[in-house]
């Protein structure tokens, strides 16, 4: 009786280690993370919106006002409480200039894939004067400090508006940039 109770018992803890540690191996897909807007639309958001869904999600998207009008409308079909208009326009405002149709919608199905050959400083001080320099100086990569999932949200980001960076150069920089510049 001792002994399977302490087989019981060591099974149950090996598994309870076992799980994170497959759940972190496991691959996730990557999600944006979209900052609050300051002023009137923070409130909005905050009052009608993160109660029952976050702001991420609307990264997804590039719709002009009348499409964010659209998405609204269908997403929340149904609710007991309709968004009062004012709020709505200031809302409609927001999601119209952050993620309206000139802007890139981040990809749904980006996944990190695994690598198994690292880059040197060089190698990746190289790729990013190649592909980070057409819109910004490298030094603001260089200042700057992240999680490894943050760099790979800005860098999947940043491939989605036009850098220059395949997949395995993607995910070679994410390592790179959480290793050397992360928090």
């Amino acid at each position: 009786m001792r002994m399977s109770l302490r087989s019981i018992a060591v099974a149950a803890f090996v598994c309870a280690l076992a799980a994170p540690l497959g759940a972190q191996l496991a691959p996730r897909p990557t999600r944006p993370q979209v900052k609050p807007p300051q002023g009137p639309a923070r409130q909005v958001i905050f009052k009608y919106c993160t109660s029952c869904h976050g702001i991420d999600d609307y990264a997804y998207n590039a719709l002009d006002r009348a499409g964010w009008d659209q998405h609204l409308t269908a997403k929340h079909r149904g609710m007991d409480a309709p968004l009062p208009a004012a709020d709505r326009a200031i809302l409609l405002d927001w999601l119209s200039v952050r993620f309206g149709p000139d802007t890139k919608p981040f990809p749904r199905t980006y996944v990190a894939r695994e690598i198994a050959t690292y880059f040197s400083d060089a190698e990746a001080e190289s790729l990013i004067a190649r592909a980070c320099s057409t819109c910004h100086g490298v030094e603001t990569v260089n200042n700057a400090r992240n999680t490894e999932e943050g760099w790979r949200v800005i860098t999947v980001d940043m491939r989605e508006r036009g850098a220059q960076i395949s997949d395995a150069e993607l995910e070679r920089l994410v390592e790179w940039l959480g290793r050397v510049k992360g928090q």
